[in-house]
């Protein structure tokens, strides 16, 4: 994740421009916004719904682009996540903030505190707090059975394949859809490695 166009993932404090955006957000909308992404960062949901939130705020009469709402989304999941590893307090959280380059908006920081005080706790108690990283999530798998017509995997016409079709979401809502064939030989291979996956869990 980058902290704004500004920021980079050494400083999480530099907002860059993206301060810019964040000083158009109202602030109740900014608090769902934050409140979104703590559920994200504690795997109660998927992802923060960017889409969602962008149709939200025009409907409130402010002009913003989804690419923007990622932008805050991205800075502020890096903010909570570094907060969780540092295991800062609000007040720690609130001090960080008030001096971090870009002039976040007073409004803002208080936004950001409140919902730290709220819910930050189950993030810094988290066993993995500390190795928190952005990572996809699946949110969709589906397969299918066919016969090739034409395929670089199978040898042969009319040979069965296996379509798969996954769809994986980042934290600023983004869903990246991959599709590939494997035969089915290679398909069983996956299906065993999904299985012993599945019994391991069930031991933990």
């Amino acid at each position: 994740m980058a902290a704004g166009t500004g920021g980079t993932l050494a400083d999480p404090w530099d907002f860059g421009n993206t301060t810019d955006i964040i000083k158009t957000i109202p602030q109740d909308l900014f608090a769902e916004l934050c409140e979104q992404i703590i559920r994200y960062l504690q795997c109660q949901i998927p992802a923060v719904n960017t889409i969602e939130l962008c149709q939200r705020f025009q409907a409130a009469g402010i002009n913003i682009a989804a690419s923007d709402v990622a932008k805050v989304v991205n800075a502020i999941s890096f903010v909570f996540s570094t907060a969780a590893k540092c295991e800062l307090s609000s007040e720690e959280l609130s001090t960080k903030l008030s001096s971090a380059a870009g002039g976040l908006p007073k409004q803002a920081i208080q936004v950001i505190r409140h919902v730290w005080n709220e819910q930050g706790r189950s993030l810094t108690a988290a066993e993995d707090a500390k190795h928190m990283v952005a990572v996809g999530q699946l949110i969709d798998f589906q397969w299918k059975l066919g016969m090739a017509v034409s395929s670089g995997n199978c040898k042969s016409l009319k040979s069965p394949y296996v379509t798969i079709a996954m769809k994986v979401a980042d934290a600023s809502g983004h869903i990246t859809s991959k599709t590939f064939e494997m035969t089915v030989s290679q398909f069983q291979n996956f299906y065993s490695q999904f299985k012993e996956m599945a019994s391991i869990l069930e031991t933990v």
